[in-house]
């Protein structure tokens, strides 16, 4: 046995704790406004219906639109590998994974439109039809994972009947069995913090009228103007707004078109991969970073219907875009027609199954200290087991094939996924 070494201090213990009682409320700060990921399941897509169209087939229509697009365009692994680029080992794979979520599960998130897409006449009809159908539809085990409304924002002409049709659709709901798991709202449109709040106060009022836990309802924030990202005072107002929410807020929602427009960008040039988008959603990532707000991307208005060759060109736009969001960390994004959640899933499935097993081989090297050729840090491990969760989520990565290669079960992940502040070294069962 070694020689002990003496080990000296000059400092009394009242210095450290005299640090800590002047970072106390500093802590607290941090614990409270950066709590970290929730750990639940983020869907990949949201795709939005209007509310004067949303029928009680809406989510089955998409899968069977989805399947016959590519019945028609792309009926095979290889003519679908062809038009995406996917190489041969995940040609197969990927294709079968994608047919299998159309049938199984062809929509992960789905809001119902009572903003811009929206074209009735009769709002309150509308909204307390969704709310019994959304309803239904979770009775049945039909549902999207996660379904909503988009109501219409907060400005002055039209906030009286976001505001009432907000109202009719939850109450339809607690009318119809109560608010499901996976609801969502949307708030659009948000230019400042403060109608931020005054979401909020609606929010609180319709709990209390109805004897709800306080803060069972959260929403989603949607930034669709420049005032969202930079105040007038030059600060980024949308980390105003995550503090505005109170707790409340899931999500911040890019809204390509309408951003860009705000910025005076040609229609012909409006894309998610703008410069201009690409700002803003920097500035949102960085904004939301630790806070457990989610950060979605927008959507490409380039429909893939018609003649097989404008459906190809289609089908690579979005696939590119989706990959090069997904790059970017942003793991969620709008789909705007049927035809688009071919190549949503395909995206997503290669993404994960491309670097599956590097991550998992470099999850279990780090939790069981074998060393190798990528040293990794605590931070890092976190997100090699947000990737690989991510994957099983939504389809891309069976549960047993990672447990395989990293040796972990799904608790061992998700500590790893989402471990305490401080505490990145959680260790695998």
């Amino acid at each position: 046995m070694g020689q002990q070494e003496k080990v000296s201090t000059s400092l009394a213990g009242a210095v450290s704790e005299g640090i800590s009682a002047s970072l106390a409320e500093v802590d607290a700060e941090l614990d409270r406004r950066y709590p970290g990921d929730p750990g639940t399941r983020q869907p990949v897509h949201t795709v939005y219906v209007p509310g004067n169209v949303f029928d009680a087939g809406t989510v089955r229509s998409w899968g069977d639109q989805a399947l016959a697009a590519l019945d028609e365009h792309a009926p095979d692994a290889a003519s679908f590998a062809a038009v995406l680029g996917l190489s041969d080992d995940l040609a197969e794979d990927v294709y079968g994974r994608v047919r299998a979520k159309l049938e199984r599960e062809p929509i992960e998130d789905l809001r119902v439109d009572f903003e811009d897409g929206y074209g009735g006449d009769d709002e309150d009809r509308d909204a307390a039809r969704a709310a019994r159908l959304i309803s239904e539809a979770y009775a049945r085990g039909t549902a999207a994972p996660y379904t909503g409304i988009r109501m219409k924002c907060m400005e002055a002409a039209v906030r009286d009947r976001g505001i009432r049709t907000t109202d009719v659709f939850l109450t339809g709901l607690l009318e119809n069995g109560g608010l499901p798991e996976g609801l969502v709202l949307t708030l659009p449109k948000v230019t400042y913090p403060e109608q931020v709040t005054a979401f909020v106060r609606l929010l609180e009022a319709f709990e209390k009228a109805h004897g709800l836990d306080a803060g069972r309802l959260g929403f989603e924030i949607q930034i669709e103007t420049s005032q969202a990202i930079l105040a007038a005072d030059g600060t980024a107002a949308v980390a105003r707004m995550i503090g505005a929410a109170e707790g409340r807020a899931t999500g911040l929602h890019y809204g390509t078109f309408d951003y860009s427009a705000c910025l005076g960008v040609s229609a012909a040039y409006q894309a998610s991969d703008h410069p201009a988008a690409d700002h803003a959603k920097a500035i949102m990532q960085v904004a939301a970073a630790g806070t457990g707000v989610r950060v979605s991307d927008g959507s490409t208005n380039v429909l893939p219907v018609g003649s097989t060759e404008h459906v190809h060109e289609a089908w690579r736009l979005h696939y590119g875009l989706t990959r090069r969001a997904l790059a970017r960390a942003y793991y969620q994004g709008w789909d705007m027609h049927p035809g688009h959640i071919p190549t949503r899933y395909a995206a997503v499935f290669a993404f994960y199954r491309e670097g599956f097993e590097a991550a998992a081989k470099r999850l279990s090297a780090y939790a069981n200290q074998a060393g190798g050729d990528v040293m990794d840090e605590p931070a890092t491990a976190k997100a090699l087991s947000s990737y690989l969760l991510r994957g099983i989520d939504c389809g891309a990565l069976d549960t047993a094939e990672v447990d395989a290669l990293t040796g972990m079960t799904r608790a061992a992940l998700d500590r790893f996924a989402a471990p305490r502040r401080g505490d990145l070294t959680a260790s695998a069962e």
